[in-house]
């Protein structure tokens, strides 16, 4: 059993270490991109660029800036799940990191819940753990990049990649750039990383099966939840008109995301987790976009 625990850290540790690496290396271009005033991501500079930094490594220490928040938003997500399980004697593995050959460097982490949930506070306070746990950190990240953001014209607008803003970000510029339009605020790498955690935090909440969302909803409203998912499915459907990836996450979900593993509990939450989850209804808000990311003239 040791040696068993023991194989499995060194799978973490591994992955960790890989995405930090990949993520490094997508973050280099990021900060240089800025620094130069050059559009976020021009895909085809940007390719020549990395093979330009594999022969000079010194360059690559640059996207630890990117990196940094961004890994520590996603550990403090997966460490919120991971230490409500701990809390309630659940078997759950540490997060496993999913290192990738994408523009941040990473598809994200995950932990494994091994143990059946047999009540439903259970399932909401691991469920919400992570998102909160996560917007802890994220937020600090997203106060310090939007402060060492500048405004470039039309910079949003230029490059291969047009990034949406979620209500969170737009609330910021408003104050540290009022009247500048959302096409002009340039963010800095830091920010750049706390908006990847938004994005995440959002996908997370969506109110499907396995999902932080799907968990807290079938936890306020098991007997509804087969209804409401449905309803929010049928949503997916139009929004894939403005970011066509919906489309892809409404057939995983008709699949997967539309049931939930029953729960027969009949205590009430409570007030507090109530309160909680109106939280968490106001978090997805704030952190939701339709259309994430659009290639250019989209």
């Amino acid at each position: 059993m040791a040696s068993n625990i023991h194989r499995r850290l060194w799978i973490h540790i591994v992955l960790f270490v890989v995405t930090l690496v990949t993520t490094t290396f997508a973050g280099a271009r990021i900060v240089e991109n800025f620094d130069q005033n050059r559009p976020c991501f021009s895909i085809e500079e940007d390719l020549d660029a990395y093979t330009e930094m594999l022969q000079s490594p010194a360059r690559l220490t640059k996207g630890l800036l990117f990196s940094v928040p961004l890994l520590v938003i996603l550990l403090a997500h997966e460490f919120g799940h991971y230490l409500a399980c701990v809390y309630y004697g659940l078997d759950a593995s540490l997060p496993y990191f999913l290192p990738a050959p994408t523009f941040i460097g990473t598809l994200g982490a995950f932990i494994r819940i091994r143990s059946p949930i047999y009540s439903r506070r259970e399932l909401f306070d691991v469920g919400i753990a992570g998102p909160l746990a996560g917007v802890v950190f994220l937020l600090p990240a997203l106060g310090v990049g939007m402060a060492f953001s500048k405004v470039i014209p039309g910079i949003n607008d230029q490059g291969d990649l047009v990034f949406g803003t979620p209500l969170f970000i737009r609330f910021l510029e408003q104050i540290i750039f009022p009247g500048v339009p959302v096409s002009d605020v340039y963010l800095h790498p830091v920010a750049r990383a706390a908006w990847v955690g938004l994005f995440a935090t959002a996908l997370n909440l969506l109110p499907f099966g396995q999902l932080d969302g799907g968990h807290i909803l079938y936890a306020v409203a098991s007997q509804r939840f087969r209804l409401l998912a449905r309803i929010f499915w049928v949503c997916l459907i139009p929004m894939g008109f403005l970011y066509w990836p919906w489309w892809a996450w409404a057939a995983v979900v008709f699949f997967t995301g539309l049931k939930h593993p029953p729960i027969y509990d009949p205590y009430p939450l409570g007030a507090g987790r109530l309160q909680l989850a109106l939280l968490s209804v106001i978090i997805f808000v704030l952190c939701f976009m339709p259309a994430p990311i659009a290639t250019s003239g989209v």
